[in-house]
C-alpha cells in the first residue's frame, strides 16, 4: 500500500509576492523622468543636457565604486542610482556648475545611501540629500537661477551654446550671473523665480506660465502640467501611492488657502502655491520614495499632510521663499515613528484587551 506524500511548505509572513521587482519599479519611474528631462533640455538647452547627463553618470561611478570597494557585487543594474542623479539634476539650477553636480551625485549616493547599506535601507530620500549639501556647501550657486526659453522659443542658440557657469572649474569662482548673457549679447534678464519674486517683491506669476513650464525654476520643476501627467503614469502602472501626492498637494492647497483668505496683498494665491517652486516634483517623485515614506494607510496621510503643511509654513513663514526639500527630509526622519504610532490594530487584539 504505497502512501501519498506531499510537501508542505512554512514560512513567515508575510506571505504576498510582488508581480513586480525593485528593478522594474526603478526603470518606470526612470521612463517617468523622461519627459521631465526632455522639457527640461527644450526649456533651458545645452547646459541642462549637460547637467541631467552628469549627475546621474557620477551617482552610478560612485555606487559602484563603494560596491566594488566593500566586495559586492555592483547594484548599478537595479537603475536605483540612475534614478538619483537624474531626480538631483531635476532640482539643481540649470547652470549650476557640472563639478558641482558630480559632487553632488557622489554625496547622495555615499551619504544619502551607502552609509545605511544601500538600496532598502536609506531613510532619507538620496537625491534630497545631495540637494542639501549642495545648498549647504554653495548657497550662491544653488540658488543663481538662468531664464527659460533663452533668447528665445524658437531660437537654436540655447542648444548649441551653454552658459558660462556650467564649465566652471573646481573650486574656481563660478560665473556670476552676469555672465548669462554674454554669448548672445542680451542686455539684461531677471533670474529671479516666480517664489523669489512673491516672497521678497510680492509680485505673482500668471498661473498658466507656472502649469505650462513658461517661468525660471529648478531643471525639471518648472512644468506642473508635466509632473502631473509623469505622475499619473506611474500611478496608473501601479508603482506609486497615490495618497501621498494628493495628501501634499491638498494639504498644500488648504493651508495657503487659508492664508490667502487672510490676508490677499500679503499671500500668495493656493494655486500659485501649488504650481510653483518644488512642490509637485516633489510630492511626485519626492516624497513617494517607498523607502523613506510610511507603510501604514494612517502613516501616509499624516506623512503627506505633514509634508505639504511644513513645506506652506515655511515659504509663508520662513525666511527662504522654498521649502519641500526640508519638509520631505523631515518627513523622511519622522516615518519610523509614524509608522510606530500608526499600526493596524491585529484582529481580536482590542477584545482581548477589556476582557483583561
Amino acid at each position: 500500500m504505497s502512501v501519498e506524500i506531499r510537501a508542505i511548505e512554512l514560512n513567515t509572513s508575510p506571505h504576498f509576492k510582488a508581480k513586480v521587482s525593485t528593478d522594474q519599479i526603478m526603470l518606470n519611474v526612470v521612463y517617468a523622468t523622461m519627459p521631465l528631462c526632455a522639457f527640461a533640455v527644450f526649456t533651458f538647452g545645452l547646459s541642462a543636457f549637460l547637467l541631467i547627463v552628469t549627475a546621474p553618470l557620477a551617482c552610478i561611478l560612485t555606487e559602484h565604486f563603494f560596491c566594488r570597494m566593500s566586495g559586492k557585487e555592483s547594484t548599478v543594474g537595479d537603475y536605483s542610482a540612475l534614478i538619483t542623479g537624474i531626480l538631483l539634476a531635476l532640482t539643481l539650477p540649470p547652470g549650476l556648475p557640472l563639478w558641482m553636480a558630480a559632487v553632488g551625485g557622489f554625496v547622495s549616493i555615499a551619504l544619502g545611501k551607502m552609509l545605511f547599506g544601500g538600496l532598502g535601507h536609506n531613510p532619507f530620500n538620496p537625491a534630497l540629500v545631495g540637494r542639501a549639501f549642495l545648498q549647504a556647501a554653495f548657497p550662491v550657486a544653488i540658488t543663481t537661477w538662468s531664464p527659460s526659453f533663452w533668447p528665445s522659443v524658437w531660437s537654436p542658440d540655447r542648444f548649441l551654446h551653454v552658459l558660462l557657469p556650467t564649465l566652471s572649474l573646481p573650486f574656481m569662482k563660478a560665473e556670476t550671473a552676469a555672465g548669462y548673457i554674454h554669448p548672445l549679447s542680451i542686455d539684461a534678464f531677471s533670474g529671479a523665480t516666480p517664489l523669489t519674486m512673491m516672497k521678497f517683491e510680492h509680485a505673482s506669476t500668471p498661473i498658466s506660465n507656472l502649469f505650462f513650464g513658461m517661468s525660471p525654476g529648478s531643471t525639471g520643476e518648472t512644468s506642473a502640467f508635466l509632473i502631473l501627467l509623469c505622475g499619473a503614469y506611474l500611478v496608473y502602472r501601479g508603482m506609486m501611492d497615490w495618497r501621498i501626492p494628493v495628501g501634499v498637494v491638498s494639504s498644500a492647497f488648504l493651508l495657503s488657502a487659508g492664508f490667502y483668505a487672510l490676508s490677499p496683498d500679503k499671500y500668495p494665491p493656493p494655486f500659485f502655491t501649488l504650481c510653483s517652486g518644488g512642490l509637485m516634483l516633489g510630492a511626485v517623485f519626492m516624497a513617494s520614495d517607498m523607502v523613506g515614506s510610511p507603510s501604514t494607510p494612517l502613516g501616509v496621510w499624516i506623512y503627506a499632510i505633514l509634508i505639504g503643511t511644513i513645506t506652506v509654513s515655511i515659504r509663508v513663514l520662513g525666511g527662504l521663499p522654498e521649502g519641500v526639500m526640508y519638509a520631505i527630509l523631515l518627513g523622511n526622519a519622522l516615518t519610523p515613528l509614524i509608522n510606530q504610532y500608526t499600526q493596524p490594530r491585529v484582529y481580536g487584539t482590542y477584545r482581548e484587551l477589556r476582557s483583561k
